[in-house]
């Protein structure tokens, strides 16, 4: 879904507050100004992502024999749509964001998230837990390119080492070859560029709306675009083993969410989305655990190289606080 190149960038409200440049062959590298408390925030809120879309994952694997994808997120919109009407009814200071500001951005995103998310849950059906995040996250190398025309975001040092650490990290456990390259992973790379667009769309979202709103109207737009693809009554067939798994839908696709955007709301685009690393060697750990899919020293050898450039990246930006 990307190519390999990256760029980190400033957001235009860390830039404001100032930065270093420092020139070296035509290419500026600027410091992020970045709080340290926006740095633990942005790492923590990205572990809850992390935990829960992990958790949505399993949930789509143990309930894929029985329902369709479509099936499966529009039970997730539906309770979406309901727990945050229900947040609303008693918060009245959450009100305002069912009004948005910028509901054509907010379509857009939709959109292309609900075609992306779809296709994410298909490949969840079709290759191994741990192929299917790897190819997503090409993803970072799409955001980095877009970033820099549409957030108007700059490249740092720390970020830039950050995600090409993570794209060889993804190779090394990839190891890309005949097996790899077969209809599902091409469906998985363009459901990463897909992914990239929604990134960025979310960091622009955030400057005008509310956390609140932007996740209603995901569930609301969404809910319809689900339904459309149910065949049947979906509903008959539930039985009491698939109670939890759809909890962990509802609640994991929620939450997962609802991280991701106070991620992007503290952090800049390009420092929040090589955290996102992560997700892989975390959800090959749980293939390995749950559904006994190989786990071989490769994956720790990526995972490795991630790690490393996830813990640099975070010096630096801690450095430039």
């Amino acid at each position: 879904m990307r190519g390999l190149v990256a760029a980190g960038f400033v957001s235009m409200k860390a830039s404001r507050q100032g930065s270093g440049r420092v020139s070296g062959r035509g290419i500026h590298i600027v410091r992020s100004v970045v709080p340290h408390r926006s740095i633990l925030a942005v790492v923590l809120w990205m572990s809850g992502a992390l935990l829960a879309f992990s958790a949505t994952a399993i949930a789509v694997r143990a309930l894929a024999p029985t329902f369709s994808i479509f099936e499966m997120l529009a039970v997730r919109n539906a309770a979406g749509v309901l727990i945050l009407l229900f947040l609303a009814l008693l918060k009245p200071e959450l009100r305002p964001g069912l009004k948005p500001r910028r509901f054509g951005l907010h379509l857009t995103r939709n959109v292309l998230h609900f075609a992306a998310t779809d296709g994410w849950a298909f490949g969840l059906t079709l290759l191994p837990l741990a192929t299917v995040f790897a190819l997503e996250f090409t993803t970072p190398a799409w955001v980095a390119l877009l970033a820099i025309p549409l957030l108007k975001e700059t490249m740092t040092r720390g970020r830039l080492v950050a995600v090409i650490l993570g794209f060889i990290g993804i190779l090394v456990i990839l190891r890309p070859g005949l097996e790899t390259l077969q209809p599902a992973s091409f469906l998985m790379l363009g459901v990463a560029f897909s992914f990239a667009l929604v990134a960025i769309m979310t960091k622009r979202l955030t400057m005008t709306e509310s956390t609140f709103s932007i996740l209603f109207f995901m569930n609301l737009l969404q809910l319809p675009m689900n339904l459309a693809g149910v065949r049947r009554a979906f509903w008959l067939v539930v039985q009491p083993a698939h109670v939890l798994p759809f909890l962990g839908i509802c609640l994991g696709g929620l939450l997962s969410h609802y991280c991701l955007t106070n991620a992007y709301r503290r952090g800049d685009a390009t420092m929040v989305v090589p955290l996102d690393f992560m997700r892989i060697p975390l959800i090959a750990f749980v293939g390995w655990q749950f559904y006994g899919e190989p786990l071989d020293p490769y994956v720790f050898l990526g995972c490795l190289c991630i790690i490393v450039g996830l813990l640099y990246s975070l010096h630096r930006e801690a450095r430039s606080a």
